[in-house]
């Protein structure tokens, strides 16, 4: 073993310097003390070589999955906004089909019933007209009768025969008329009578 302050060269098992008597143990003790220090720092220098490497990885697979996520966030905003726009032209699309072509249908612009004998004279106005018209006779005269008829030379009605049974009859007819009608409701021998005009609008 040398001596570290003469450096004589002793034998391995000698404890103290042969040449100037220094403790040999001390420098042992020296460099074991500075060998484990220095393994101390080599540790602790791996171990914080180590933790930067795994953050770096951390933080770069973060980094990814996050742009994948924004990319997946803006296709869906993308494919959003396109539906929601195909969904205002359909429903623009519905509107001016709704507006261009309104649903119409029949609508009572008039009612008359009465029963006996008698007549009436109504005005209708102009439009696509249609006339419903029922009644029930008070017995089976062969001159019971409903008529309607108007100024245009439209008319419906319902008769009973001396042979028919006695029971309620109904009629309807249907015209179109630019201007204002007149029409005359006959009735005779009637229990009940009813007439209706509706209006296409």
């Amino acid at each position: 073993m040398k001596c570290e302050k003469c450096g004589f060269e002793n034998k391995d098992e000698a404890k103290f310097c042969t040449k100037c008597g220094s403790s040999l143990n001390e420098a042992v003790e020296v460099n074991t003390s500075q060998n484990s220090n220095s393994m101390k720092y080599i540790i602790i220098a791996l171990i914080i070589i180590i933790l930067l490497l795994v953050g770096i990885l951390a933080y770069s697979s973060l980094a990814t999955n996050s742009g994948d996520n924004q990319v997946e966030e803006k296709n869906v905003t993308s494919q959003v906004d396109s539906s929601q726009e195909s969904d205002g032209e359909s429903a623009s699309t519905k509107t001016v089909s709704s507006q261009s072509s309104p649903s119409k249908s029949w609508e009572s612009i008039g009612s008359y019933s009465g029963s006996g004998s008698g007549s009436k004279v109504i005005e209708v106005p102009a439009g696509e007209i249609r006339v419903d018209l029922s009644a029930y006779p008070i017995k089976n005269y062969a001159t019971n009768h409903l008529y309607v008829s108007g100024s245009n030379g439209q008319s419906g009605g319902v008769d009973w025969g001396s042979t028919s049974a006695v029971e309620t009859r109904s009629d309807s007819f249907t015209y179109t008329s630019s201007s204002p009608q007149t029409f005359n409701i006959d009735y005779y021998e009637t229990v009940s009578w009813e007439v209706t005009f509706y209006r296409y609008q």
